[in-house]
Order: structure tokens, then C-alpha cells, then sequence
């Protein structure tokens, strides 16, 4: 049977089954990739522009479309799966007007002579994608590589096989050269054989910390680069001077939003002790009020978790904390008389040192809060996790906000605002997080040759 399938998370039927590709298919996509770069990097800049800009008509032509086959593939309600899709054309955009600012050479002042760093592709690259965000997390990946002269393998998220066909197809419906961008519906062992292939040069993975590790390994096996954006444990820091309505209403969208199933999600809510009983009876009283309903509903906030799978492994989490002692501030978890991954969201405090889920990601509806004595001990909460990926805080004083964001061990600080990302912000973290940046200038920097040319006539 097929890793591939569309499991529909909101009633549980099997949709479609998509085969697996076989070795010849491997061989012969690494094959393509490799020798469309020979002529890929000599295309210019301004011809890879034209072509990324139709990627990008083409996303919001068929957004509606687009927005349908993800909901149903892995139970992102429409309205959001639409503003997914809308950021996908916004990251084309970015790249295809920029990249020729961003390749420049860069000029190095020497004593005599000349010396300039070029900026040069370095060849196929594989990425492997997550089912989250299907079609944002192949963008941050595909944009800034395709506009510096790299050819693309992609490994999609096995339950988000329409998605991948569709995207190939904008590809190929666009006039991109055969063989720059490929879809392969690999299983994991041949991941590892495209990876230790000589033909290709780097690979980027957005997933758990389990499958970076065994990518980690692989391509460390293969000395090629790698870029990994892993899980996170992202902390919502709210100081005494918040304003305390529009906090509640940040962490309810940023701990809610794809319910709740996003890396920079706002996992972790730590309030400072004089704000803590009015910030939690106004939160709770919002997630009491949220309704479970259809993913393909334009209304729907929350839908169904992405896969039953998913939603079991959430519930023996949220099992084990109460299990443990924590305390249950609204009840949540699976919903036994529906079919499908639905998952009433859940609040939990008293969440200590002791118990498994103090240093875990929880990554569906279930927030956790906890109540700080003053912001240094904020500061300890947020940083006692094996995650760094984001963190938001909430205060109205800059001063604060700058000391805080200073001491945070995160990648990425967002203030009075949920986290979030943008076309033209990096996006990454740092320790059990992943390494690399993808977006903004940086993210284009990751799979580059940077090429001295020294004169020294």
C-alpha cells in the first residue's frame, strides 16, 4: 500500500491513493534534475523573474481550488488555507523582483588589484516537506533557489499528494524548463538515496525533530549541506502593562490558528502574576466559545486536526499532564462520536519542571499557561525548553519589549503581535529548532557557491 494517500480529516474517509515511486523513478528524477541545472544556471535572471511571477498569477487565480484540496487533505479551514496561498504569490513576488539584488556580487576593498565575492547555484537540491502549511513551506524553500539558478527535488508530506501534483502542474503550466522543479513520491529509505547521490548538492527539510535528526544524519553521511526548520515550543510572554484584550485575542489566534498545528505556533502563554487571573478568565471564556465545524465552511475557525494519527498522539500528551498534576482549566481532546481527527481545544496550568510535557511540543489545540512571578522569571520560563524557534511578547513599553527580545533564546521575536512570518523576514530558529534561514535576504543565501575572484594583476 501507498505511504500516499488523502485521508479526509474531517470524516474520515480514504479519498485518493497515489503510487510510490519506484527505484527507476528515482534515478530518473535525480537524472532530470541534474542535467536541467547545466542549462538552468545559464538562464537569466530577468527569464526566471517572468516565470516566478506566473507561479504566482497562477496561485491566486486558482486560489479557491487550491484552498478546497487543502482542507480536505489535511483539515485546514478555507479562509486560512486562502491566506496561505495568498502569502505563496507574495514570497514569488519577493524573490522575483529582488533576486537580482540579493545574487549581486559583493565587492571586498583590497590593497591592490580587485577581489568580489560572487554569488554562483551549486546544483539539485532535495527538499522534504511538511503537510502543515503544503504550499507556504514549498515556497520559502523553492523561490529563492529557483531564482538563483538551483534545480528542485521536492518530497511532499505523504498526505498531501493533490497538493504536489497541483503545484507541479503550475510549474510545468507556467513553461518552466523539464526538470527544475520535480515532484517525487518517495518513501523515506529512497529520501536517503536521492540524499547520497553525488548529483545532488543540499538539502532542506521543514519537520519534527525526529526526521531532522535522521536527515541530519544522512546528509552529514554524505558531507552535504543541510538547512532544518524543526519543532518549537514558542513562548507568549504577556508583562503587567499588556493590553490585556488584544493579548488574549493574539494568543487565541496564535496558539487556534490551523489548529494549532504550526511550528511558531504560541504554545507556551506565561503571564506575569498581577495580569494572570484577569488574562486567563478572558482566554478560556474565548476557547470555551470556539466551535468545531467544517474545514470547507468560509466561517470555520478551527477544524479537524490533520490526521487521527495526530490527534491520538496529542491526547496521550494532554493525558499525561493531567495524569501528572496539571490542571485543567477547559476540556478538551478527541471527539469520540464524530468520524475523522476532530479535537476539542484544550487549556491546561500547573505545568512544572517534573512532567514530560513542561519541555514537549504539543502541536494541535491545547495551550498551556503559566503564571510568572515578574519577567525575569518569564524569561526562565521561556528559555527552559529544548526549542528556540520564536517567542512573542506583549507589553506596551519598548524598552521592556527590547531587554526582553534581548534575553530570549529564540530565533525569531515578535511583539504585540502573535509570531508569525513574511515574504521578507527570515524565518528560523536555533537549538533543537533546526539551523539555516529561509525568507528574506537570507533565505536565499543557504544553497550559494560564494566565489572569490581575485586580481591581483
Amino acid at each position: 500500500m501507498s505511504d500516499y494517500q488523502i485521508n479526509n480529516p474531517a470524516t474520515g474517509d480514504l479519498e485518493a491513493t497515489y503510487p510510490t515511486a519506484t527505484e527507476q523513478d528515482i534515478q530518473q528524477v535525480i537524472e532530470q534534475a541534474d542535467n536541467a541545472y547545466q542549462d538552468w544556471r545559464q538562464v537569466s535572471l530577468s527569464e526566471r523573474s517572468a516565470l516566478l511571477h506566473k507561479i504566482a498569477d497562477s496561485y491566486l487565480e486558482r486560489q479557491d481550488e487550491l484552498a478546497r484540496i487543502v482542507a480536505n487533505e489535511m483539515g485546514k479551514p478555507v479562509a486560512q488555507a486562502k491566506g496561505e496561498i495568498g502569502l505563496v504569490a507574495e514570497i514569488y513576488r519577493y524573490y522575483a523582483d529582488n533576486a537580482e539584488q540579493l545574487l549581486a556580487p559583493n565587492t571586498i576593498d583590497v590593497d591592490t588589484g580587485s577581489a568580489s565575492v560572487e554569488k554562483h547555484p551549486v546544483g539539485a537540491l532535495l527538499g522534504i516537506m511538511p503537510w502543515n502549511y503544503p504550499h507556504y513551506q514549498v515556497a520559502r524553500f523553492v523561490a529563492p533557489n529557483f531564482m538563483a539558478g538551483n534545480t528542485i527535488i521536492l518530497k511532499h508530506a505523504p498526505q498531501c499528494p493533490k497538493t504536489a501534483e497541483v503545484i507541479a502542474d503550475m510549474f510545468k503550466d507556467a513553461g518552466v524548463p523539464d526538470g527544475v522543479y520535480n515532484n517525487i513520491f518517495a518513501t523515506n529509505d529512497q529520501a536517503a538515496t536521492i540524499i547520497h547521490d553525488k548529483r545532488v548538492q543540499g538539502i532542506s527539510l521543514t519537520g519534527s525533530e525526529r526526521a531532522g535528526q535522521a536527515v541530519a544524519k544522512e546528509a552529514g553521511g554524505a558531507l552535504k549541506k543541510v538547512v532544518l526548520e524543526l519543532g518549537g515550543s514558542d513562548a507568549f510572554i504577556v508583562a503587567a502593562d499588556a493590553d490585556i484584550k488584544k493579548a488574549i485575542q493574539g494568543a487565541i489566534s496564535g496558539r487556534f490558528g490551523n489548529a494549532g498545528q504550526a511550528c511558531n505556533a504560541a504554545k507556551r502563554l506565561i503571564v506575569i502574576e498581577s495580569v494572570y487571573d484577569q488574562f486567563v478568565e478572558g482566554f478560556t471564556d474565548a476557547v470555551r466559545a470556539m466551535t468545531l465545524a467544517d474545514p470547507l465552511d468560509e466561517k470555520t475557525f478551527i477544524g479537524p486536526m490533520s490526521s487521527k494519527a495526530a490527534a491520538v498522539n496529542l491526547q496521550e500528551q494532554l493525558d499525561s499532564a493531567v495524569q501528572a498534576g496539571a490542571t485543567v482549566l477547559v476540556e478538551g481532546g478527541i471527539v469520540q462520536d464524530k468520524p475523522g481527527a476532530w479535537f476539542k481545544p484544550a487549556v491546561l496550568t500547573d505545568v512544572n519542571e517534573s512532567m514530560d510535557v513542561y519541555r514537549e511540543e504539543l502541536f494541535g489545540p491545547v495551550a498551556v499557561v503559566y503564571k510568572a512571578r515578574d519577567i525575569d522569571h518569564a524569561i526562565k520560563i521561556a528559555n527552559d525548553v529544548p526549542f528556540g524557534l520564536g517567542a512573542s511578547i506583549q507589553t506596551q513599553d519598548a524598552e521592556l519589549a527590547a531587554d526582553i527580545a534581548d534575553k530570549l533564546e529564540v530565533g525569531m521575536v515578535t511583539i504585540n503581535a502573535p509570531s508569525g512570518t513574511e515574504a521578507n523576514t527570515p524565518f528560523g530558529g536555533v537549538k533543537r529548532s533546526g539551523f539555516g534561514r529561509e525568507l528574506g535576504t537570507l533565505g536565499i543565501t543557504e544553497f550559494l557557491n560564494y566565489k572569490l575572484i581575485r586580481d591581483k594583476s
